[in-house]
């Protein structure tokens, strides 16, 4: 991609790379070197830095600006998830982290960036394979830019989730030492492997099972992993998720998490139009797959914290009685790091999701896609719940948090050194830790920052400014 800094010029003439021409080959030394020369320029220290800004917009003007455009009865449910604590406040608002992010300190390299790398957007999920993986798994922010931006917000959602178990401040800092030490040590050994090598490395779980220190955390691991073992199939979801009348399969209603809601009512054609674009945007190979399967139904679905009111649907598709698939059609907009880092090179908001989940994980679901609506909306698409693993944060132990910020800082610095430049991110970070305590230092204290505006924001909803829904528990 264009905005990705890369290691690897080519001389061209009349658009063409000359023929006989000699290459610059960059060495991995004069790289290195070259990462190191920029923190005279921008200082290593300096990424401890926080202080808002005087013309730091009202936080709570930036969540009610974020609703624009989405589902108006799901809006006050979107709010009710995000007031629950200052930890989903957060995780709501990666668009006030990219705006305050801007202003903040960078070294001048660039990866493709996840956008929202919070914790909880990591997970273990199944390859084409077969096999469970943990990787980065929500890229609906992706855009390239500077890889600080990512490395700070997951390092300070170590910080949040630290909080919200009871943590001490000592374990607090330690939690994001550990995320930003396994970054760097990381970035140092994959500035050392070819280029293929890094495309090919991931983390299998067996490697999270082996990180695990804690005897009742590596047992809760196993039960998830065979349990995802056993249900890597749609038929396992069929029975939760849809049901059979008259010998017509439909998606049960859960209302209002998800149910065949009036916003789609009228849109089945629409659908079917816009699943015709999104085989369009599949390689040849898995049109043929997809073409196996036929549209049956299709249902609102309300997802995560940051997404809710955004159009997002599951679709079920059969082969045969017994033969189903569900895909999950979720809507892509502008990523909020647009403003800051550039615009996207893709006309489609979708195929932006897509191209920076192929470039970031090690390996992406076989049905990934995207479309258009009718309506000028765009999409992507992909498997429903293909053996998915979540992180239970709230039952870790200030040993077991250590060792997943170890693997989440393992999985960023993976995903963001198939497309920057190891080397030379690893000369400007260093083998001291430097970096490790400066991001520590900058997430304690924007951890601090975002309780002040989940304080605002509760005093908002406490003043009828804003409307909120809370669910049944």
């Amino acid at each position: 991609m264009a905005a990705v800094v890369t290691a690897f010029p080519s001389k061209r003439h009349g658009g063409r790379v000359e023929r006989g021409a000699a290459l610059p080959l960059p060495k991995r030394d004069e790289r290195y070197a070259a990462g190191k020369l920029l923190r005279e320029r921008v200082p290593r220290e300096q990424h401890s830095q926080w202080s808002p800004s005087p013309k730091r917009p009202d936080p709570v003007q930036m969540v009610v600006e974020s609703s624009k455009g989405r589902i108006p009865d799901l809006i006050p449910i979107r709010y009710g998830r995000m007031m629950v604590s200052p930890f989903t406040f957060y995780r709501g608002t990666a668009n006030i982290m990219a705006a305050d992010l801007a202003g903040t300190p960078v070294s001048g390299l660039r990866a493709q960036l996840c956008g929202d790398a919070h914790l909880l957007n990591f997970g273990g999920f199944a390859t084409p394979e077969r096999r469970l993986l943990l990787d980065i798994n929500d890229l609906d922010e992706t855009l390239p830019g500077p890889w600080e931006w990512d490395l700070k917000r997951l390092a300070a959602s170590f910080v949040f989730a630290s909080r919200s178990n009871g943590f001490s401040a000592a374990h607090q800092r330690e939690a994001a030492l550990s995320c930003v030490r396994s970054y760097r040590e990381h970035m140092i050994e994959y500035a050392d492997m070819t280029v293929l090598e890094i495309w090919y490395a991931r983390l299998q779980l067996s490697d999270t099972l082996a990180a695990q220190h804690d005897k009742a955390t590596r047992g809760r691991l196993k039960k998830q992993i065979k349990k995802a073992q056993s249900h890597d199939v749609p038929e396992h979801e069929f029975p939760k998720l849809a049901e059979t009348h008259g010998g017509k399969c439909e998606i049960k209603d859960v209302p209002p998490l998800i149910c065949h809601h009036p916003h789609l009512n009228a849109t089945r054609e629409n659908l079917e139009r816009s699943l015709a674009r999104y085989r369009e945007s599949l390689p040849p190979e898995r049109r043929v797959l997809l073409d196996r399967y036929r549209l049956m139904d299709f249902a609102l679905k309300v997802v995560g914290v940051g997404s809710v009111g955004t159009l997002c649907a599951i679709a079920l598709m059969m082969a045969a009685d017994d033969d189903p698939l569900f895909l999950q059609i979720k809507e892509a907009g502008p990523s909020v790091l647009e403003r800051f880092a550039g615009k996207s090179e893709y006309a489609n908001h979708g195929q932006r999701v897509i191209v920076g989940q192929h470039l970031m994980q090690a390996a992406s679901d076989i049905f990934l896609g995207w479309t258009q609506g009718e309506g000028g909306r765009h999409f992507y698409i992909r498997q429903l719940r293909d053996m998915k693993i979540k992180p239970l944060v709230e039952l870790f132990n200030p040993g077991t948090m250590f060792d997943y910020a170890t693997l989440c800082g393992w999985t960023l610095a993976r995903a963001h050194a198939r497309s920057g430049d190891p080397a030379m991110m690893a000369g400007y970070m260093g083998k001291s830790d430097v970096v490790d305590k400066a991001i520590a230092a900058f997430s304690k204290a924007y951890a601090d920052q975002a309780e002040q505006d989940h304080t605002a924001f509760i005093r908002a909803i406490r003043r009828g400014r804003i409307e909120v829904e809370r669910e049944a528990a």
